[in-house]
C-alpha cells in the first residue's frame, strides 16, 4: 500500500494501549499512522478529524453506542472495525466486528489479520471502483496522450478528463505516469507491446 493506513485505537488502559502501539509500530508489511483515544467522549470528534481506515476498539468501551451508529454519524459505512479483546467476551457480541485481535495474539498473527483486513480488500475495492471511462483514460495517459488529445479522442470536455484523472489518482493513490503504467500492465488494462508503440 503506497499510503499509510490510519488506525484509531480506543482503549482506556494506558498499559494495553501502549502494548498495542508497540506491536503496531513493529509491523513491517503495513505503513500506519496510529491515533489514540482514551475516552469514548473523544471518539466521534477523533473519527471525524482523523478519517481512519480502521478502528481498533475495546468492545466494553462502546456501552450504549453501536458500531452502526458510529459509522452512520461519521458518514463512513466502510470503516473497518476490530475488537480488541482483553478479557473473556460473549462471542455473539463480537460478530459485528470485521476482526478480533486478542491481547494474546502474536505480532505475526496481528500482522496477518491487519493485512487480510486492510491491504487485500482495499486493493480490490480500488480496482473494482474504476469506471470503464477511467480505465480508458489510464490507457490514453500511459500512451503519452495529453489531456486535450484524450478529450478529443473520447469526445469529452477537457474539464471532464481532468476530473476523471483526479478521481483515478484518488482511488488508486497513484500520482505518476510510471505508476499508472505499472498498474495498467499488472491489471491487464494494456499489453507491454501497446505501450512501446
Amino acid at each position: 500500500m503506497s499510503y499509510p493506513v490510519k488506525i484509531v485505537i480506543i482503549e482506556p488502559s494506558i498499559i494495553i494501549r501502549s502494548g498495542i502501539l508497540s506491536v503496531l509500530h513493529r509491523l513491517n508489511t503495513i505503513q500506519i499512522d496510529v491515533f489514540e483515544v482514551s475516552e469514548i467522549e473523544q471518539l466521534k470528534s477523533s473519527l471525524n478529524w482523523q478519517k481512519p481506515d480502521l478502528l481498533l476498539i475495546n468492545p466494553s468501551v462502546l456501552s450504549v453506542l453501536s458500531l452502526h451508529q458510529i459509522k452512520k454519524e461519521i458518514g463512513n459505512s466502510q470503516l473497518r472495525c476490530i475488537a480488541l479483546q482483553n478479557s473473556l467476551s460473549d462471542t455473539t457480541s463480537l460478530k459485528v466486528y470485521d476482526e478480533i485481535i486478542s491481547i494474546y495474539d502474536s505480532t505475526e498473527q496481528i500482522n496477518e489479520k491487519l493485512t487480510k483486513l486492510i491491504v487485500e480488500p482495499e486493493y480490490e475495492k480500488r480496482h473494482e471502483s474504476l469506471t470503464i471511462r477511467e480505465k480508458e483514460i489510464i490507457v490514453c495517459v500511459i500512451k503519452g496522450m495529453t489531456n486535450k488529445e484524450i478529450a478529443e479522442k473520447l469526445h469529452l470536455s477537457l474539464h471532464t478528463i481532468i476530473s476523471h484523472r483526479r478521481n483515478v489518482a484518488t482511488k488508486l493513490q497513484i500520482h505518476s505516469t510510471a505508476g499508472l503504467t505499472i498498474y495498467a500492465i499488472v491489471n491487464k488494462l494494456v499489453e507491454l507491446n501497446d505501450i512501446n508503440q
